[in-house]
């Protein structure tokens, strides 16, 4: 399975960044809770020190509890309680040794504070109290309130919800204070809800945004991958440009138009050569079969000699026609086949080479389907090779009695040529190969077939010079085929129009 470079540069943006803000989530989450508790904390201190002063009814408290008894004052410190702390949930204790002076409704076992107390210094170690009557500051004290210190919190878990519980210690008695952290766990909920919310968004953001970043990172390699696949015998003159191209890829862009640089030089030295060899060959190979033509026509009639230039003759013909397909092959990788454009009557072609068949196979069955009118724009002698190269293997590849097709139309601004024949399947390695030069495919099945193994090579070059193409069709039961592909003449675009 493939792995897409982008795709995992993404992901990787995406999950550190969700990394970081999970972190950050869960650490302003937790920063922001207990900073809430702490602000709940020193509300519930000034209370506990307010507290000190409420039995004995001194300045700190109002003025209309002073003709209340001592549980009454506590019911209305309670309520008060509930107001200064902006909440409804509160719940207090005060006790006197073992026994308890007062004790909120609400109150429950799961609130104990003696753990709490045992964390208070004992009644003797607390400073004494300052009798109402005497000035504090004629004698220099400070207040009780402010001499006290050490208030321990605990949070607390009852079946409603957690409670936070401060207590305070005082000669008289033993102050608890319980507060409900609801209205905070409210609080947090929300806080977490938006988190949850804007952490999915700002991901989905951040995964655009990563896609995005990472497309444009990756824009030289797709502007190399571009050039590599566009890269043939007639593109090696390009070259990438390195302006404009971040540091990190203008290396590779060089090493990349220094290798296009190295297979331009090799590969028209190899053109060269090949058409100076076949265009060297091509002299003495005339001189050669004109000497053998004339001799052969010098020797008895029916010799042994006859026979041996008559076999000389051919194969002298043969290694010419090899000759002329190795010197158009060479032109055709260089860009410089030479094209005598014209129009040409396909319909009519194909009709005159079917009219032969009869001479030629006469043992195959033939059917056609060729539609009238279809001309090309082309060269004519190059695409009667092409034909006769395409109907000459649907012969010589044919199955003994076997049959041959061959269906001609226009599609849209094209004309296609199909050659079918009754064959053996052809192997996947024969099949991907069928197209380079001097292949023959499998040797049990050409041994005695003639040929070179250059024409369907040629045939191709021939058909993309025009701008068209020649492929093997999908693979069929018991037969091959070969589409032709072709530009329709011009004049035949503005009728059709």
């Amino acid at each position: 399975m493939k792995r897409s470079f982008r795709l995992r540069l993404a992901l990787l943006l995406v999950l550190l960044a969700g990394s970081g803000l999970v972190g950050f989530s869960v650490v302003s989450w937790k920063l922001i809770y207990d900073a809430k508790v702490s602000r709940l904390d020193a509300s519930l201190e000034n209370q506990l020190r307010r507290s000190v002063r409420l039995p004995d009814g001194d300045r700190g408290t109002p003025e209309r509890t002073h003709h209340l008894g001592e549980e009454e004052r506590w019911q209305f410190y309670e309520s008060m309680l509930s107001r200064e702390l902006g909440t409804g949930l509160v719940a207090l204790q005060v006790t006197q040794g073992n026994s308890v002076l007062y004790q909120s409704a609400n109150w429950t076992a799961d609130l104990d504070a003696s753990a709490l107390f045992r964390l208070l210094p004992e009644p003797t170690d607390l400073p004494e109290t300052v009798p109402p009557n005497q000035d504090r500051r004629m004698r220099g004290d400070r207040p009780l309130t402010d001499r006290l210190s050490n208030f321990p919190f605990a949070t607390r878990y009852k079946t409603s919800g957690a409670w936070r519980i401060g207590a305070i210690r005082f000669p008289q008695s033993e102050v608890a204070i319980a507060v409900s952290l609801q209205s905070i766990d409210q609080e947090m909920v929300v806080i977490r809800n938006i988190f949850l919310i804007s952490i999915p968004v700002v991901l989905i953001l951040v995964a655009v945004g990563a896609w995005t970043l990472s497309g444009q990172a990756l824009r030289p390699i797709h502007q190399l991958t571009d050039a590599i696949q566009h890269v043939s015998a007639k593109g090696l003159d390009q070259r990438l440009s390195s302006q404009a191209i971040d540091v990190e890829f203008v290396e590779l862009i060089q090493v990349f138009n220094q290798m296009l640089e190295r297979l331009e030089r090799s590969f028209k030295q190899a053109s060269r050569f090949s058409a100076d060899a076949a265009h060297e060959l091509k002299t003495p190979l005339t001189i050669l079969q004109g000497e053998l033509d004339r001799t052969l026509q010098q020797a008895e009639a029916g010799s042994e000699m006859q026979q041996r230039l008559g076999s000389l003759f051919d194969e002298a013909h043969r290694l010419s026609e090899i000759v002329r397909k190795l010197l158009l092959l060479s032109l055709a990788d260089a860009g410089q086949m030479s094209l005598y454009q014209a129009e040409v009557d396909l319909s009519a072609i194909l009709v005159e080479m079917v009219d032969d068949l009869e001479l030629l196979a006469p043992e195959l069955t033939v059917q056609t389907e060729i539609a009238d009118g279809l001309r090309v724009w082309g060269d004519r002698d190059l695409l009667i090779q092409v034909l006769q190269n395409l109907l000459s293997n649907t012969i010589k590849y044919n199955l003994p009695t076997g049959w041959l097709r061959i269906d001609a139309k226009q599609q849209s601004t094209m004309v296609l040529v199909t050659f079918s024949n009754a064959s053996k399947e052809l192997s996947a390695a024969d099949r991907h190969r069928i197209f380079d030069r001097f292949h023959r495919g499998d040797p049990a099945h050409t041994r005695k077939v003639d040929g070179t193994g250059l024409g369907l090579s040629l045939a191709r070059e021939i058909a993309r010079a025009h701008g068209g193409d020649l492929t093997l069709d999908p693979d069929a039961p018991n037969q091959t085929s070969f589409t032709l592909s072709l530009a329709i003449a011009p004049h035949v675009t503005e009728v059709s129009s």
